[in-house]
């Protein structure tokens, strides 16, 4: 067989969760990045000497090294996200950006129509619905593993992180945990996505969302933001999921699928490989009851290259890239499409901005599941 093409990405922004993406890029050897750019020279200094890439010093230098079509993945803050998408988008850019696609709904709707109008791609973060353990429990749901789906519970409690000792805690180059953004940005914007993805690959478009938010927690650092939502999500194919955030309560990533056979359950949403288990409803003693240890679901064959534990996670960033580069490369339709990142976004900031009043929203953004990888066919 011939070898792979080697394929091409340059990255804006070297902080905290740019290390994992190296990371997870360097599992990738058919993929180079090309060059990086960050506002801050000390930091662009500290991780192109660790990860021995070429740096660029300013942006605009950045964007004209270019050819039209690269891939550009936006690694800044929150804050700035909109703001540099829209530069490569305007410079003829394919954009992968980290959550959240935009702060705001109407920047969001504004990259959406600049991507389309220029033909070029757009995806956020997080990927893992690409990742083994997300399609693996896609294909036991298609299945019909657990028999018809009746319910969807998900949780993204992430344990009292303002007493966590988050001020020692450093990417692999140095960068400090971000603090700030996520207390300002909030546990929402920053977690809901790791298990929406899932849910919207799966079922497609959500209906309405019925939500609520608040911020328990008056002494954090960074005041002003809801640490804790909940919110029952209405999909338009007829399921029903209650997704949960929060920055308090001790540490739960489950997600359980309740079917008429029994439960579908991952443990680990941060973990690629994590285990797909199938509990078997039965009677036992007239007693109704799921079994204790239930059967794991596994796939044929090799899934995608693996990453090793760093920190709270085990996940190939760079699977979102990957795709993208591959659907370029084969000219055909990307499974991350900018609808499905603009109707994540909308998704999200429904429930972020809920507060204590609630709502119920009707979605006015749509998107098409997400076409399984061949591997999960």
């Amino acid at each position: 067989m011939p070898a792979r093409q080697t394929r091409s990405i340059s990255i804006i922004g070297c902080g905290f969760v740019a290390d994992l993406y190296m990371r997870s890029l360097a599992a990738h050897s058919d993929i180079a990045v090309t060059q990086v750019y960050d506002h801050s020279p000390e930091r662009l200094r500290a991780f192109a000497d660790h990860w021995k890439v070429h740096t660029v010093d300013s942006l605009e230098r950045f964007l004209d090294n270019l050819p039209k079509g690269s891939l550009v993945l936006n690694l800044t803050n929150p804050s700035a996200h909109f703001e540099i998408s829209k530069a490569c988008l305007e410079a003829g850019h394919h954009v992968y950006s980290e959550k959240p696609l935009a702060m705001e709904m109407a920047e969001a709707i504004t990259l959406h129509e600049l991507a389309a109008q220029n033909a070029l791609l757009l995806a956020s973060a997080p990927c893992s619905v690409l990742g083994e353990t997300a399609q693996t429990l896609a294909k036991a749901i298609r299945d019909d593993v657990a028999g018809p789906v009746r319910l969807i519970y998900a949780e993204l409690d992430d344990g009292f992180i303002p007493q966590a000792p988050y001020a020692d805690w450093q990417s692999e180059s140095g960068a400090p945990w971000p603090a700030q953004d996520e207390f300002s940005v909030g546990c929402t914007l920053e977690h809901a996505g790791y298990y929406l993805t899932w849910l919207i690959g799966m079922f497609g478009s959500v209906r309405r969302v019925v939500a609520a938010s608040s911020e328990c927690l008056p002494g954090k650092e960074i005041q002003g933001t809801p640490d804790y939502s909940s919110a029952t999500l209405f999909f338009e194919n007829g399921v029903t999921a209650r997704l949960t955030c929060s920055i308090i309560a001790p540490h739960d990533h489950r997600i359980r699928v309740f079917g008429d056979k029994g439960v579908l359950q991952v443990k680990q949403a941060w973990d690629n490989h994590a285990p797909v288990r199938f509990h078997r409803r039965f009677t036992l003693r007239r007693r109704l009851m799921e079994h204790p240890i239930g059967t794991r679901q596994t796939l044929k064959g090799p899934t995608h290259p693996s990453v090793e534990r760093w920190g709270a996670a085990r996940m190939n960033f760079a699977l979102g890239p990957a795709e993208m580069l591959a659907a370029l490369a084969e000219e055909r339709p990307c499974r991350l499409t900018s609808d499905f990142a603009l109707h994540l976004n909308e998704v999200t900031l429904a429930i972020q901005n809920a507060r204590a009043d609630g709502c119920a929203q009707d979605m006015t953004t749509s998107c098409a599941p997400i076409t399984p990888m061949p591997w999960a066919t």
